[in-house]
């Protein structure tokens, strides 16, 4: 039986299977937006649930209000004491300018285990400065009058190589090296579980290895800008995202190799665009799957 892709929203209450004995795994936009402070759009986060686990992949600002979001709307495993996994792509700003939020504010709504974090090398120094940060916070709620989870602040972090990173209750993770400018180390991810797969591609250039893992894959996460907005930008823009990220025409390249079943971007640069026009960019350079433009909070089941 062929597997069909559901959209929908949590704030329509929209909650269907494909079909009978689909994967309970589901795709939460927890956060679509870029460095530029869209109100409508959080900082870059994403969310596989599986079953009654969440696994969070960056943590851009918003992350835990966006999360206790989807919960209140049908999700319980993004309910914010639930958020113990969670994977960084990178160690830019706006993907972990959250990461105090979803250590700490987790925790403070009583997070009974630490959180663990997976991520490039650097990672477990962003935390271990994080942790002493906060540290005056963290003795006051240990040891005053606020109840506190004696675990629940600790972070236990993995710097992670390409290849499987975590397999747990049915599901695998596995970090894929990606080409993000100067970056030395830059992942995406891919999650597997009950034979559905989804890739999440983070801040990328065209990476062979990213194409290799997306072949075929039910839904293809990834980001992208416009290639009629870039040509406004000024060059010293130009140079630099050209060398970060993807063009819309680029992704088109990139998704006909793939062929993933559904193609949904996200941390859309639209300088001047709109998601139906990065749909259209992508169409008119070649590609006649299916593609959607994400908004947050939106909910897609392979």
């Amino acid at each position: 039986m062929s597997s069909a892709i559901i959209r929908c929203t949590l704030l329509c209450m929209l909650f269907i299977t494909a079909h009978a004995g689909a994967s309970d795994m589901k795709l939460v936009m927890l956060g679509t937006g870029t460095p530029n402070a869209d109100p409508a759009r959080s900082g870059p986060a994403v969310a596989v649930v599986v079953g009654g686990r969440s696994f969070v992949v960056d943590a851009g600002p918003g992350v835990v209000r966006r999360a206790a979001a989807a919960a209140a709307n049908g999700i319980p495993a993004l309910a914010p004491d639930k958020l113990d996994t969670a994977f960084l792509t990178h160690l830019h700003s706006d993907h972990t300018v959250g990461l105090p939020d979803l250590i700490f504010t987790s925790w403070v709504l009583e997070r009974p285990i630490l959180l663990r974090l997976f991520g490039p090398k650097g990672t477990a120094d962003m935390a271990g400065h994080l942790a002493k940060a906060y540290s005056v916070d963290v003795q006051m709620r240990l040891s005053g009058l606020e109840p506190a989870t004696p675990e629940g602040h600790k972070v236990k972090v993995k710097e992670i190589s390409p290849g499987i990173v975590l397999e747990s209750d049915g599901v695998t993770v596995e970090a894929i090296p990606v080409l993000h400018g100067s970056w030395e180390e830059a992942y995406g991810y891919k999650f597997t579980s009950g034979g559905k797969t989804i890739v999440i591609s983070g801040d990328a250039r065209t990476s062979p290895a990213l194409i290799e893992a997306a072949k075929g894959v039910d839904i293809l996460v990834h980001e992208v800008y416009s290639d009629a907005g870039f040509k406004r930008r000024q060059p010293v823009w130009q140079k630099y995202h050209a060398s970060f990220h993807t063009s819309a025409s680029e992704l088109a390249a990139i998704a006909n190799e793939a062929k993933p079943k559904l193609l949904v971007l996200y941390h859309q640069l639209y300088w001047g665009t709109a998601d139906e026009d990065l749909v259209r960019e992508i169409h008119a350079a070649g590609y006649n799957g299916a593609v959607i433009s994400a908004k947050d909070l939106e909910v897609f089941e392979p």
